[in-house]
């Protein structure tokens, strides 16, 4: 396997589409179609070391409760069940937009990291788009104040028992990244 050069189909701000070439394991040259959310696909130029986003994993110290977030989601026609999450942005480092987005979507105040992950991918098969998932301790009382006008977000705190109700419900949407982690806290206790 090997790739060959991409060319980009869309011209847009947050998102682009990319019709990457590569040649398979049988030495046939195909297309594979990309979203993106840089100039030109991470298969392309390699660079993979710098996540797009963040995605905090928030235990409210005050409270001892798990922070979730239910926010309408645009794809989804529905709200879903997600953490806090956000894109860095340019010359911003992991830690910066955690602090910034938490803040800016929930109003809660960042007060210890526990845990910075790598870049990981929830939807290889289409997008090169990597979170880090940041495990972090908060306090504060929740706001919404920092959200945009295009942001409709409820902050809610979790303990076990609410977060295992919650996992258990097929009728709500969840981000699958919080369903994991939600239901391990459910079970185990442990974020």
């Amino acid at each position: 396997m090997k790739i060959i050069d991409s060319k980009k189909l869309t011209n847009l701000k947050w998102l682009n589409l990319f019709n990457v070439s590569y040649v398979d394991r049988n030495d046939v040259h195909k297309i594979w179609q990309v979203a993106s959310r840089v100039k030109e696909p991470k298969c392309v130029t390699r660079d993979f070391a710098k996540p797009d986003a963040v995605v905090m994993v928030p235990f409210h110290k005050s409270k001892k409760k798990m922070v979730i977030t239910k926010e309408y989601r645009v794809p989804l026609a529905d709200y879903e069940y997600g953490f806090p999450a956000g894109l860095i942005d340019e010359g911003e480092t992991v830690r910066e937009a955690a602090r910034r987005e938490l803040k800016e979507e929930t109003g809660l105040d960042l007060t210890r990291f526990i845990k910075i992950g790598p870049s990981i991918y929830s939807s290889a098969g289409m997008t090169d788009e990597s979170v880090s998932m940041v495990y972090i301790e908060c306090d504060g009382d929740p706001s919404t104040d920092g959200n945009e006008g295009s942001e409709n977000i409820e902050v809610i705190f979790v303990s076990r028992k609410e977060a295992l109700r919650l996992c258990n419900d097929t009728s709500l949407k969840f981000d699958a990244k919080a369903w994991i982690v939600l239901i391990n806290f459910a079970e185990f206790g442990r974020i």
